[in-house]
Formats: structure tokens, sequence, C-alpha cells
């Protein structure tokens, strides 16, 4: 259970609870605005989880009439709506710090403070090195841009540590502030990559060019028997791969002999590109021999899967 994407995205949202009451306990007591922006983040990183959770159970849905093609876009959304909530959150916390800088305020319990963010990296540390071993396990963008998210903030919360630290043995609690403004800043960096690459499976962008080269190394093997080919598009949702492809065969082909090919083309596919789905379209040669790569003769034996 803890292997799989719901799994994960139900670990993240316990773990989470516990870090938003450390961090919610240690900012009030200590009025450190910097450990206030961390509860803050992290109590987004809790909707984020609630998204996730969501977002994974109905992507893994099987194709239905409604949605043919599935559900796998639902992952695409849920970090789409992530980065929405990660960019309210940072505006929320540059208003916070800015304020505190320029009207300054008191730092309290600070000692409190520092051993609350240290163990808030130290577990935020596992859980992002869980997630991402299971996003890549299991091909989740939600899960990935989760990953990321988390690991932005033990970055962030490593600097709201080292500012602590220096009010503590310097007294100047101007460094509380300007520390949660680099932190709303870092947020904001984590909230545009999270949108863009959201936003890139929304819009069915290309697969990377190493997967479409080796679904057209799959096809280029084969050209002995095929007469060529076109129209290869390819996009990805959620964790399935979309390929469809014009084959050309040539003109002396079976309709049997070219079900074939595309049998054998798909198994070839699937077994170099995980969760593959494969659209084939045949078609006829036009009958202009002199550039074809194919071989005619009707008993042309088929190569084995």
């Amino acid at each position: 259970m803890l292997q799989t994407k719901t799994g994960a995205a139900g670990v993240a949202l316990w773990v989470n609870v516990l870090l938003i009451v450390a961090k919610v306990s240690a900012g009030v007591i200590s009025g450190s605005v910097s450990i206030i922006a961390q509860a803050i983040d992290s109590l987004l990183d809790l909707f984020a989880s609630l998204i996730n959770l969501f977002g994974l159970r109905f992507a893994a849905r099987p194709a239905d009439r409604e949605h043919p093609f599935g559900h796998g876009k639902m992952e695409a959304v849920s970090g789409s709506v992530q980065a929405g909530l990660i960019f309210a959150a940072a505006a929320y916390i540059l208003y916070q710090a800015i304020d505190r800088l320029l009207h300054g305020a008191i730092v309290r319990y600070i000692t409190a403070g520092v051993a609350v963010m240290a163990v808030c990296i130290a577990v935020d540390m596992l859980l992002a090195r869980y997630l991402g071993r299971i996003a890549r396990k299991t091909d989740s963008i939600a899960l990935e841009a989760y990953a990321r998210n988390i690991t932005t903030d033990i970055y962030s919360m490593s600097a709201v540590l080292v500012g602590l630290l220096v009010v503590r043995f310097t007294d100047l609690v101007q460094v509380d502030a300007a520390i949660a403004i680099v932190v709303a800043l870092v947020i904001l960096k984590t909230a545009y990559d999270v949108l863009k690459r959201s936003y890139q499976h929304i819009i069915d962008v290309r697969l990377p060019s190493d997967e479409e080269t080796a679904i057209e190394s799959c096809i280029q093997g084969h050209m002995g028997e095929l007469a060529g080919y076109h129209r290869l598009r390819t996009r990805k949702s959620g964790s399935d791969r979309h390929v469809d492809v014009h084959l050309v065969m040539p003109a002396s082909a079976s309709v049997q002999r070219a079900h074939e090919m595309c049998d054998h083309l798909e198994a070839e596919i699937r077994a170099k590109l995980s969760n593959a789905q494969i659209t084939i379209h045949v078609e006829p040669c036009d009958g202009e021999c002199s550039n074809c790569p194919a071989e005619c003769p009707q008993d042309q034996a088929m190569p084995g899967p």
C-alpha cells in the first residue's frame, strides 16, 4: 500500500498534519515571521496532499464512456491547483515579512523555534526521498511535483534555521523578516516550475525527444517490411503515454500481414516505454517504387516478436 501513488499521498498527508501543528505552535510562541511563513507553507502542503489524494484516485480510474482516453490528466490539473496555492502562500508571506521589516517585531523563545525547525527538516528530508522514489516508480506527475515542493521546503527551512540562530546570537530581529522574504521568493520559483510542468501535460506537449527516438528506432528497424511512416504524434496523460502513427505498407501486403506488423511494433514500443497506449493507422504505398525501402514479394516472412 505504501508503495502506491495513493498510499504515498496518504503518508504525506499525515506527516504534514504533524509538521503544521509543530510549526504553528513554534511560530505563535516565538513570534517569528519566518517560522509562521513555514507554517503557512506546510498548511498549503496539507491542501496539496488532499488535492493529490483526490487527483491520483480520480486519475487512476479506468476509461469509461464519458472519458474514453482515461482520467490521467487529472494529475496535471492537481499540479496546477498546487501551483496556485503556492503562489498565494508566497504573496502572503511577502506581505507579512515586508510589514515586519518596516515596522519591526519581537522574536521570543528562539531556542524552541530552532529545535522545531531542526526536527522538521529531518522529517521532510525523509519524506521527500520517499515521495521521489514512489514518483519515479509510478511515473506520477503529482507526486513528483509534491516531492519537489518538499525539497524546496527543506532549503527554505534551513534558511529559517540559520536566520533564527543569527537572531539568537546577535539580536538582529530584522534578519528573521529578511529570511522570510527569501523563503517567499524560493516558493514563487517552485510554483512557477510546478505550473509549467503541469501546463505542458494539459496542452498535450510531445513526449521527450529520447522517448520519441525510441519509438522511431522501433519503426525504422522494420523499414525492409515497411514502405515508410509519417504523422508520428505523442503526448502524455498522467503516467500514460499516447502514441499514434501512420504506417505505409507495401502494395503487396495483405490485411493479415499489416495486422501482424502493427502488433509486432506495439509490443516493441511497449517494451521500451511503460504505459504506452498506441494507435497505428495503416496506409497502402503510392506505387512509387524508386525510393521505397520495402521489399514487396508476397511471400516475405514476418519477423518474430
